[in-house]
């Protein structure tokens, strides 16, 4: 019998984590992909970037911080490859530099929406489709700030811990219906959001780490592993890849 084609929705596809996501788990055999980010340039990078051993590729815009979007991109999945066996639910954001108390609501707000409720929403969609199909694996993207304390970045350590409690609970609530939910913790990886920091900065980061910096492509293993089927035991779960920031 012929086993069915995977497939795999990314949220948040555009930015480098998601852009070296999207190409290892293209690159893996019978996988489809669904990619979606909030921004089209981003997206149309991602697409362009990927193996040409790829499957078949659709993409669609979405906030994550609105669930409706976040909806309209699973249901896309199942309209386009006729189920959906993955869902990676990688967008996030940054919060200001600033000690809480120099912080204004708007920031706090911004990033629950974003790293919380974007987390949230894939959830509530993924499981939609996954509960009738009786599988399916839920990947978060939380952080090792989740895990530490990073000062002036209370926003980002709170909402990512939240993420990881997140993935906790949803593992216990939908293990019975065969859906498995996980998060990824990255350390410190070089992208974007890092262009024109002085040197000096980004070795004080790299110092924090025993290992030195990452790179996007160092945590592209993590996902594969829960996307995958060895890890079907693997449930609630908060894997870290850190390069060893979290050690010491």
């Amino acid at each position: 019998m012929t086993r069915p084609r995977r497939v795999v929705a990314i949220m948040g596809a555009g930015g480098a984590l998601g852009a070296a996501v999207s190409q290892q788990l293209a690159g893996e055999p019978t996988t489809d992909l669904l990619l979606s980010d909030v921004s089209a340039a981003s997206l149309e990078a991602t697409v362009a970037a990927l193996p040409a051993t790829a499957g078949s590729v659709e993409t669609v815009l979405a906030d994550v911080s609105e669930f409706t979007e976040v909806e309209a991109a699973a249901e896309l999945a199942v309209a386009r490859f006729g189920r959906l066996d993955v869902l990676i639910s990688n967008a996030g954001v940054l919060s200001s530099n600033g000690r809480i108390h120099n912080l204004a609501t708007e920031e706090w707000e911004r990033a629950f929406r974003v790293n919380v409720l974007g987390a949230v929403n894939g959830i509530r969609a993924a499981v939609a489709v996954m509960r009738p199909q009786g599988s399916g694996s839920i990947v978060l993207t939380a952080s090792v700030a989740g895990l530490t304390a990073w000062s002036h970045a209370a926003p980002y350590c709170a909402t990512k811990a939240a993420v990881i409690q997140l993935a906790k609970v949803a593992a216990v609530e939908y293990a019975r219906d065969g859906i498995r939910v996980n998060c990824v913790c990255p350390g410190t990886f070089l992208s974007a959001i890092h262009d024109g920091l002085p040197q000096d900065a980004i070795d004080a980061v790299a110092a924090r780490h025993p290992l030195g910096l990452g790179s996007a492509t160092d945590l592209v293993g993590a996902y594969s592993y829960l996307a995958g089927d060895t890890s079907g035991w693997t449930t609630g779960s908060a894997i870290v890849v850190d390069g060893g920031y979290s050690a010491p």
